[in-house]
């Protein structure tokens, strides 16, 4: 913990110290994002520095393989659900981001079968999208295609899952709420975009 706590250091002296009054701000009047980010836990893939936002102009739910489920309001626990209903309800976030990447250990998981003795919760979990799983195995692809291919279709059940959310479609149907789907590779950097014919394709904004 020692390189954390001087990490914490660098950024009392740092970062705190020249968004003071920001931090002052977002304390004392609360937050106000526009964009919710739906992303992955994993370790390599965090949405705030790959778009370059600051402190309060995100607020990011992350989970394995970035699924939002489809709604079910129950007595269960559902954290990704009410991570949503706290974004689209409470603050009135005006774009949802379902941000999937390259290398998700929880697509590996839906495609090939959870690793042994993950099975408590993390096997149930990623066949949410099993649809996604059923239309790649079903498309005559490389096994080396296969683990991108998945990834994309992760992002694209979350977005359509999204939708079964009725105050989350009542949004969208009003003009008051987008919905995108990205998919960033971490070797390359980088960012495609789901479009509006269900392809992804790179961002240029390097030209």
């Amino acid at each position: 913990m020692d390189r954390f706590e001087e990490g914490y250091r660098r950024f009392r002296k740092g970062d705190w110290r020249k968004q003071r009054e920001l931090f002052e701000q977002l304390a004392e009047q609360g937050q106000s994002p526009k964009t919710m980010v739906l992303g992955c836990c994993d370790s390599r893939v965090d949405p705030q520095r790959i778009f370059d936002v600051g402190p309060g102009e995100f607020f990011v739910a992350r989970n394995v393989a970035n699924l939002a489920p489809p709604y079910s309001p129950d007595s269960k626990f559902h954290g990704t659900s009410a991570a949503l209903e706290f974004a689209v309800k409470g603050l009135k976030v005006e774009d949802i981001v379902v941000m999937g990447h390259g290398r998700c250990g929880g697509a590996g998981a839906l495609l090939h079968g959870a690793p042994d003795g993950l099975d408590d919760f993390l096997a149930s979990w990623v066949n949410i999208a099993k649809e996604a799983r059923v239309r790649v195995m079903a498309m005559n692809l490389l096994e080396e295609e296969r683990q991108t291919k998945i990834e994309h279709e992760i992002v694209k059940v979350s977005v359509a899952n999204l939708l079964t959310f009725p105050w989350v479609r009542d949004r969208v149907d009003q003009g008051e709420l987008k919905l995108h789907g990205f998919w960033f590779d971490i070797l390359s950097g980088e960012l495609w975009r789901l479009g509006e014919d269900g392809q992804f394709f790179p961002e240029n904004f390097d030209a």
